[in-house]
């Protein structure tokens, strides 16, 4: 039934490929990268719901689309699908949820639609800042504009005191000169933004979504009564091959302890969503570390059943 689905929704999506269309909505002219802001209405003129989309570090909204066909299935099931780039941060600092606030605020008037219809999901560190902003709409609903059904992150490194520590391992260990390049790049960014973690604990945990040690934070609390998903493509093979990095590297190493810790609370709505050999980018290559890990009609049947 499912494969049959998903033959019908890439079929539609092929034929309204031409109609459909991907509105670019500005907000402020000065900022080339978060002063706007894609939207995808559906084919009706009804909306169901809200799926706000936020691409990995440092990309534009643009670059969402090419990856995921989760926009054109939204637009089949009366979904509006909302493509922002919150900018060049790991985290959901100050300067990120107002950003993400502004869009949300202007996304709510100009379609009319509740506030609590919304689900928002993200790419790597863009899923990071998603999971805290959800966070942030549950810890102070007075202060942000949205009430988030659910949240979900795309092989997201979710906790900065963890991540932080394991690219220094990256660096130290040199297993592979792509990850040490990486690492070295972002310790850098890091560093230069507010210190080290460990050394700046207090704001740190202010900003982080999730932390293995709880002594640095215990914001997964506020996810108790929200759908939450983890999305990962467990190839541990690839890691090991492509870039010498073990289990112990990975993100879903922190991730599942979030899930659990949320089925502990007794949230039956927290999911960790296990694929293998799923990653692709858009031209080809094979990647664990990819938007298409995301199986795009479930996702949307997933965000249609917990907005209702």
């Amino acid at each position: 039934m499912k494969n049959s689905i998903l033959i019908l929704t890439i079929i539609f999506c092929g034929i309204i490929g031409k109609a459909q269309s991907i509105e670019k909505i500005v907000l402020d002219e000065n900022d080339d990268l978060s002063g706007y802001y894609l939207a995808v209405k559906p084919q009706t003129e009804k909306i169901d719901a809200v799926l706000v989309l936020l691409p990995g570090f440092g990309q534009n909204a643009e670059s969402i689309f090419p990856e995921t066909k989760l926009h054109n299935v939204g637009y089949l099931n009366n979904i509006l699908t909302i493509g922002f780039a919150s900018g060049t941060k790991l985290y959901a600092d100050k300067e990120t949820q107002v950003k993400i606030s502004i869009v949300l605020k202007d996304v709510l008037d100009r379609y009319e639609i509740e506030n609590t219809k919304f689900v928002i999901g993200g790419f790597s560190a863009g899923g990071t800042v998603a999971l805290r902003y959800a966070e942030l709409c549950k810890q102070y609903p007075d202060k942000f504009p949205i009430s988030p059904k659910g949240v979900f992150v795309v092989d997201s490194p979710i906790d900065i005191f963890k991540f932080y520590e394991l690219l220094e391992e990256n660096i130290e260990n040199k297993y592979s000169q792509i990850a040490v390049q990486e690492a070295e790049w972002v310790t850098n960014l890091i560093k230069e933004d507010h210190g080290i973690p460990k050394d700046n604990i207090d704001y740190y945990k202010e900003i982080n979504p999730f932390s293995m040690k709880k002594k640095y934070g215990e914001n997964e609390k506020w996810l108790k009564d929200m759908a939450v998903r983890t999305y990962h493509d467990v190839d541990i093979e690839w890691r090991l091959v492509q870039r010498n990095q073990p289990v112990s590297t990975q993100s879903y190493l922190v991730t599942s302890e979030l899930i659990n810790r949320l089925l502990l609370m007794g949230n039956q709505k927290a999911e960790f969503m296990q694929s293998y050999k799923t990653g692709y980018r858009s031209n080809g290559t094979r990647h664990p570390h990819s938007w298409s890990i995301v199986d795009e009609v479930e996702c949307i049947q997933w965000v249609k059943k917990i907005v209702e």
